[in-house]
């Protein structure tokens, strides 16, 4: 009984499992907010030129 305890407890498999698992999750995360972030900035920039040509073409 004693030696499956020891086999259990040097038994890194799962423990690297979930640190794989928490480092996806944390990338996800970041990939996520970047995203996002980098939509509203598109969104700002394209929204912006529309106006300005919108204008442009009104003007004349």
């Amino acid at each position: 009984m004693s030696a499956i305890i020891r086999r259990f407890i040097r038994n890194e498999r799962g423990a690297t499992a979930i640190e794989y698992g928490l480092i996806i999750a944390v990338l996800s995360l970041a990939i996520v907010a970047g995203v996002g972030s980098a939509g509203e900035k598109l969104e700002f920039m394209w929204g912006d030129n529309n106006s300005q040509i919108n204008q442009g073409l009104n003007s004349h």
